[in-house]
């Protein structure tokens, strides 16, 4: 019956498929012979039939397929063939044939193969290595025979060279991962990376690096920075340097890199980031070392953001009446009796700061009228207590950056005889240097003056205007100057400590700097039971939070301490603690923490939950699947959490998606805007304005507008839809509050701070922001920055190059080269860039020194361009 089947299957075959069938059977039958050379001859032919056959991807190629019923036949036979290459060869064709033929978790394709020749594996092919390195790792995991292992550890060096020479980076990346540390994989690929292959094996490396657990994720990181140091990838190395935050992998890169241009896009690369980093001889010459250090102070930003400006025609000033649209809001009698009164001045002096900041002019502060010839000090004078020192410091924002200029029109405030005003002046001096360093030190020197003068608000201007000017510097001069005030000025008022903790938390941000967190948690012990009720005092928690912030596990000491305060703030500081230490981490572990003490329902009085949603944000704002999955979860908590719960989650979804307006959260926040709770209608419209951050969005400026016609009989209400109005239209357009930038690939902590404080600040709006400490909000132009791509040429002037801006495309693995983008618009630079936005050249011209398009890139000639015109 057998013979039968057999023979019907033989006729089923072409001539040519017979010819071959009956061949290897003669073949096999040579293999049994007692001539070694017949035995030779026979294996060499098999061999060649085998590694010229072609197949499907979905068949086994037809010599294997042919060579199925012989199997068990020939490992018989190799057990009774005496040592010799002819043996050798013989494991080598049982180890391919075990591919197809062996038993399910036998592992014979190794066991063959280690008894074989050690010769090219390769030639064998992809599909047969890849079996072989699954049994390889299933191999490794069991045995503890050292010698074994490194008989195992040849093969796979053999196997990861030829997926590394034939475009299948991922698979060998994903074996040397299987069965070795992560920090070794860059002196293991060392021997086979190249020219062609290193790219897409760092792009695997860092898309799997979001899947590892910690410290392996950084690890990858490490070994990222280190293939790119190899080939001289600079600019790469140092976006993984400063992802890393690791300041001794920044310096070696300065050290390495002896070409000045691409040591300027380096520069601009660490502007654009807004860190702080001081060259030295070492990584540069002296000669160039101050035109370095000028970038690096980000002191060209003003230049780039006006350049940017004027090619939108966007320098006219702007009023807050073209905001508000007051010509298109009903009941326009009574909106016009509510215009004189003092909360809506101080609204209009927001607006007017957030709208027409870095400008360097509008039409409140810096255009004299024809009565006075000082409209601005008019306009001061229209406010009344702290909005005088609020309308101060607003001209700071509008010369935002524009340190020179900046400060000489501030400089008329400081000879004023209202004590509001010079303190209004001194925060205007933070403001107009914040986040842009110069060697000749101005905050320094005009701040520190007035830091030891006993009246409280001049000392608060002074104080709040250091953490601006130097927040992320870690400059030690600052603690020096503010020591004392923790330490031994016992009369010093809560908001003069408050201020100084949250100044020192900026200057030392993400330091983990242990003598000053010393100091801050002395200072918070020492507070009585009635201060620490106070809500400023929240501020205490979150200063020393800062010191830790993204640092992680680097927090569990001080956090250990906290417990020992006092009742009254014990569970705040540890929630604010734990929500900054891992903001920005997408650790998920901590995300199911805090919304662990969500669930719980408290006495009235409890303050801690309102940091722990935030901290919710804080966290999961990292990647994009996480920062969905955060949405989703604090809709549940707006349905189901108690009162201070439902006050904190607008904030919360405003931080999720700052500067990125999504129609689901608008529509949320929209929603939020009327609720019956004031707090939360608060939250919510604060939100709006959070979300679409100098976007312009149509949608919501027409919510807005309709919320001013909706609670114009409401002050408080109003006063957080002017905020929201001036936060959509920031800087006309041109800027974000977004922390995170270069592709969502790096975040900035200092533009992070600056937005934590405001959004703790938020957490209690009628005692802060609608009380006297409104000028909170100025902590916003630490987030501040222009979301522009500006090229330069060689001497760093602006060169207008055809660019495609559009959704950016995941290419990792993909074979060939792929579309990095989709949906692309050709525009002429400088461009506006949105949330989500990719660039690259559309032309081949020039060449860009970042691989990233954004902030300033310099381009450099192409020198086998040739124009086909």
């Amino acid at each position: 019956m057998d013979h039968k089947k057999e023979d019907k299957k033989d006729e089923d075959l072409s001539e040519e498929d017979l010819e071959l069938k009956q061949q290897l059977e003669l073949h096999v039958e040579h293999v049994q012979d007692a001539d070694l050379s017949l035995q030779t001859r026979a294996l060499e032919s098999i061999r060649q039939e085998i590694q010229m056959a072609t197949s499907s991807m979905t068949s086994v190629p037809k010599p294997l397929k042919f060579l199925r019923p012989h199997y068990g036949t020939l490992k018989s036979h190799y057990e009774k063939m005496s040592d010799s290459g002819a043996k050798k060869l013989m494991a080598d064709m049982l180890s391919v044939m075990a591919l197809a033929m062996s038993a399910k978790g036998e592992r014979e394709s190794l066991k063959y193969r280690l008894l074989g020749s050690y010769g090219d594996i390769g030639s064998w092919g992809h599909e047969y290595l890849t079996n072989l390195g699954a049994e390889v790792v299933h191999e490794c995991r069991q045995t503890e025979d050292n010698a074994l292992v490194n008989d195992l550890m040849r093969l796979i060096a053999q196997i990861v060279a030829f997926h590394m020479k034939h475009n299948a980076e991922p698979e060998a990346v994903d074996l040397l991962m299987e069965l070795t540390p992560v920090e070794d994989l860059s002196v293991l690929l060392e021997s086979s990376l190249d020219s062609a292959n290193y790219k897409r094996t760092c792009l695997y490396l860092l898309s799997s690096a979001n899947y590892l657990a910690e410290p392996d994720d950084m690890l990858a990181f490490d070994n990222v920075y280190r293939i790119y140091r190899q080939f001289k990838q600079y600019e790469r190395a140092l976006f993984i340097a400063l992802c890393l935050d690791n300041l001794v992998y920044v310096r070696k890169i300065f050290m390495s890199c002896d070409d000045l241009l691409r040591k300027k896009q380096l520069c601009y690369i660490l502007a654009h980031h807004r860190k702080t980093f001081e060259l030295d001889e070492d990584m540069c010459s002296e000669e160039d070392l101050e035109g370095l250090q000028f970038i690096i102070g980000n002191n060209k930003l003003i230049e780039g953001y006006l350049t940017l400006a004027r090619d939108f025609d966007m320098m006219e000033p702007k009023s807050p009446a073209d905001i508000y649209k007051a010509h298109l809001v009903d009941d326009l009698g009574v909106a016009g009796t509510i215009i004189l009164s003092a909360r809506e001045n101080l609204a209009t002096t927001y607006v007017n700061a957030f709208v027409n900041a870095g400008f360097g002019q509008d039409k409140l502060m810096t255009v004299p009228s024809e009565a006075s010839g000082d409209s601005s000090t008019s306009w001061l004078f229209k406010n009344k207590g702290l909005g005088k020192a609020s309308a101060a410091a607003s001209l700071g924002m509008i010369m935002l950056w524009d340190v020179e200029i900046g400060l000489a029109q501030i400089d008329k405030y400081f000879h004023s005889t209202d004590t509001l005003v010079v303190a209004g002046a001194l925060l205007a001096v933070g403001i107009v240097n914040c986040t842009v360093k110069n060697e000749q030190d101005y905050a320094l020197a005009i701040l520190t003056e007035y830091v030891v003068k006993e009246e409280p608000c001049i000392r608060v201007g002074a104080i709040i205007g250091l953490g601006l000017a130097y927040a992320g510097s870690k400059r030690y001069q600052v603690f020096e100057q503010l020591r004392p005030i923790l330490v031994e000025d016992t009369n010093a008022s809560l908001d003069v400590i408050a201020f100084t903790v949250i100044t020192l938390g900026l200057v030392f941000l993400g330091s983990c700097n242990e003598e000053i967190a010393r100091t801050i948690r002395f200072s918070l012990k020492n507070r009585s039971e009635s201060e620490l009720g106070e809500p400023l005092a929240r501020l205490l928690p979150l200063g020393l939070g800062l010191l830790y912030l993204g640092k992680q596990d680097s927090v569990n000491e001080t956090a250990k301490v906290s417990k020992t305060f006092s009742e009254k703030i014990r569970r705040h500081c540890n929630m604010t603690l734990l929500s900054c230490a891992y903001a920005g981490t997408g650790n998920v572990h901590k995300v199911r923490d805090f919304l662990g003490e969500c669930a719980q329902h408290l006495e009235k009085g409890e303050t801690y939950q309102g940091p722990a949603v935030l901290g919710i944000a804080m966290v999961a704002m990292a990647e994009e699947l996480g920062l969905e999955m955060a949405i989703r979860s604090l809709e549940h908590l707006l349905q189901y959490g108690e009162q201070n719960i439902r006050r904190a989650v607008p904030l919360a979804l405003g931080l999720l998606r700052i500067s990125n307006p999504k129609v689901n959260v608008t529509d949320t926040l929209s929603r939020l805007s009327h609720d019956s709770d004031t707090e939360v209608a608060m939250a919510a419209i604060i939100s709006l304005g959070l979300i679409g951050a100098g976007t312009n969005n149509a949608r919501i400026a027409g919510m807005l507008c309709n919320l001013s016609s909706y609670y114009y009989k409401e002050p408080d209400l109003l006063f957080c839809v002017r905020i929201a109005q001036g936060l959509v239209h920031l800087g006309k357009g041109l800027l974000t509050l977004s922390p995170y930038h270069s592709e969502r690939f790096l975040f900035s902590q200092t533009a992070l701070a600056g937005l934590i404080v405001t959004l703790h600040a938020c957490l209690d709006m009628k005692a802060l922001i609608l009380g006297e400490y409104h000028y909170l909000l100025y902590f916003l132009c630490l987030a501040m920055t222009p979301r522009m791509l500006m090229t330069v040429d060689e001497n760093l002037k602006p060169l207008s190059v055809p660019v495609r801006v559009g959704q950016a495309m995941d290419v990792v693995d993909q074979p060939g080269r792929p579309k990095t983008i989709t949906g692309f618009r050709t525009y002429s630079t400088p461009v506006l860039l949105s949330a989500g936005d990719k660039v690259e050249l559309a032309t081949d011209k020039y060449s860009p020194l970042s691989p990233i398009l954004e902030g300033f890139v310099i381009l450099k000639e192409n020198p086998e361009y040739k124009d086909d015109h």
